[in-house]
């Protein structure tokens, strides 16, 4: 490489390392967005962050090699293009792949609930699930099976409370985690709410029973995906949340 080449090397590959890793980190914020705000479908932006993925890696190498440029002579401005650069690129890869092998490592399940045997049903939501591909209904002792195996702490949980309060905290409890209420039915003990992911927006329901027993409560919870194969764990989080708020003073 001639010596007016290697400058042009210097300057030029922190610069679009960089850039490339920008606008592959644009392009990850906009497939959640605009899935969030229905202007695609899920699948399209699962395909975008797919590309933005490979921009992140093509980026990453880039500032990776403008960062080796920057240090030889020590060019300050490249330098400090180039380490935000490689940080998004690897963000952009590291985070898709953490989903990959977590998904891999779960069942392909979408419907979690404390009670498999009698599991809470849905009766509210029902209209705003209208559209949804996944079913309402239980899948029944396969999809049970499957959550025991991967999510054995999953399991009713038992409340030295009236019902009547045990439903108030429940109602509570739902407003912190940020659910949307649609419906509280005092008489039945059932509660149904439904709760949005932060990037993409998918929405998940959940309904609530609360049931008198010989200790105070019994509180049950379901959480189920409108769309998607696998949640990549998230219904069972939701449930681990829920319930360890309702077991706090």
């Amino acid at each position: 490489m001639t010596e007016g080449g290697e400058k042009r090397s210097i300057y030029l590959t922190p610069g679009l390392g960089f850039l490339v890793s920008l606008l592959a980190g644009l392009a990850a914020v906009c497939a959640g967005l605009g899935t969030r705000y229905e202007l695609w479908d899920f699948r399209p932006g699962l395909q975008i962050l797919r590309w933005a993925s490979y921009g992140g890696l093509a980026g990453a190498v880039l500032s990776f090699l403008g960062i080796l440029l920057s240090l030889r002579p020590l060019v300050a401005r490249n330098f400090l293009l180039a380490v935000p650069g490689l940080i998004i690129g690897i963000i952009l890869v590291v985070m898709p792949w953490h989903w990959m092998q977590k998904a891999k490592s779960l069942p392909h399940i979408h419907d979690i609930t404390t009670d498999t045997q009698n599991p809470p049903g849905f009766v509210a939501i029902l209209p705003l699930r209208r559209n949804a591909s996944n079913p309402s209904g239980y899948g029944g002792p396969q999809i049970a099976a499957e959550q025991h195996r991967a999510y054995p702490d999953i399991a009713p949980l038992t409340l030295a409370l009236p019902p009547d309060i045990a439903f108030h905290k429940a109602i509570e409890v739902a407003r912190e985690m940020g659910w949307q209420i649609v419906d509280a039915n005092r008489n039945e003990g059932r509660i149904e709410a439904t709760g949005t992911t932060f990037w993409f927006g998918f929405k998940d329901d959940i309904v609530i029973r609360i049931e008198e027993n010989s200790q105070g409560s019994r509180v049950d919870i379901r959480s189920v995906s409108r769309v998607g194969i696998s949640d990549i764990g998230t219904n069972a989080q939701r449930i681990r949340k829920f319930l360890r708020g309702m077991q706090e003073p």
